[in-house]
């Protein structure tokens, strides 16, 4: 009996784990859903959807705000009145998100923002490929709001074409218009533009700057003949013949020959000048050892007469009366 009773608790303690994981499980996938305040939007995508999916974020400028909850087409989710046509808006997908707008704070009206360019669009995560709903404000004038055919069930942000959507939309753009060009038309013309140009070398217009050419040649032509250039460089030679000859001539050598003789006499003037300067040295010399005495001796006595002055101004008297004998030695 105690053997039933530890298996009866371990296996309701097991359905009770599964039911809380289950549980768990439940609110993690419909929590955006069951969390108060969050409010429900709809956008809607011409392009391909791929790699969305329910649950995948919603960010503002990066920043998550939201999560998908669900993805449908148009002719599913809104049904097409009849005998109406089945017009480009009933080939949309359409995108339903739950957002956050605590997480978005002070926002203005939706009116008010899709005026003022907010737009969803697809985007993807760096390299991984993952795909979210990107909310942000655009030129509403590029990407006006498009009308619907149906009263959507929630409140609605218009879509713009994602970056993917708008590379191969310009790439498509660029190979109709390349499409659309008239190679051929072309290629006619570049015939006839050589075609013209062979014409024009063949006119009478070409055969004229060709004569001119020549004739010019044969101006310049004209005129090295007349100027004689052998002549002109005969007279060039026989001028630096006379320039060598007047080097070489007797004059020259005899004038080379004084300026030779006039630079000895310097040189031996400067000579006999060297010992003249040491014998004026040595009689200065001379004359300073006489004058020295002779400054010793007048400076001595103006020494004395310095003195004497000195005296006669502290003593006047001394001039007439004389000095006083000097005291006599005392005897022992």
């Amino acid at each position: 009996m105690p053997a039933n009773r530890s298996a009866y608790v371990s296996v309701g303690t097991m359905v009770l784990v599964g039911a809380a994981l289950l549980v768990g499980f439940v609110l993690f996938l419909t929590g955006d859903r069951l969390r108060q305040g969050d409010t429900v939007f709809e956008t809607y995508s011409r392009e391909s959807v791929q790699g969305l999916e329910t649950g995948s974020p919603v960010r503002y400028r990066g920043v998550q705000v939201g999560r998908v909850t669900e993805i449908a087409l148009a002719s599913a989710a809104y049904r097409r009145p009849e005998g109406e046509a089945f017009a480009g808006a009933f080939q949309l997908v359409v995108m339903r998100f739950a957002l956050d707008l605590t997480r978005i704070g002070d926002i203005p009206r939706l009116e008010d923002a899709v005026a003022q360019g907010l737009r969803a669009r697809l985007a993807t995560t760096g390299i991984t490929g993952v795909v979210y709903i990107e909310l942000d404000f655009v030129d509403p004038d590029r990407y006006p709001a498009a009308p619907l055919p149906w009263t959507p069930e929630h409140l609605v942000i218009p879509s713009q074409p994602s970056t993917t959507a708008q590379v191969q939309g310009a790439a498509e753009t660029l190979l109709r218009r390349v499409e659309n060009v008239d190679i051929e038309a072309i290629i006619a013309n570049l015939n006839g533009l050589v075609t013209d140009i062979r014409a024009r070398v063949s006119e009478d217009e070409v055969q004229g700057l060709v004569s001119s050419a020549n004739g010019l040649l044969l101006t310049l032509r004209e005129e090295v003949r007349r100027a004689d250039i052998p002549a002109l460089a005969g007279e060039l030679r026989g001028a630096a013949g006379g320039i060598r000859n007047l080097a070489e001539g007797r004059e020259t050598r005899e004038a080379l020959a004084r300026l030779n003789a006039v630079l000895g006499d310097i040189r031996t003037a400067t000579r006999q000048v060297g010992p003249t300067v040491g014998r004026v040295n040595a009689t200065v010399g001379d004359v300073q050892a006489d004058l020295a005495p002779i400054l010793r001796d007048l400076r001595a006595a103006t020494a004395n007469l310095r003195e004497t002055t000195e005296a006669l101004r502290r003593s006047p008297s001394q001039l007439l009366l004389g000095a006083p004998p000097p005291p006599p030695e005392r005897t022992r």
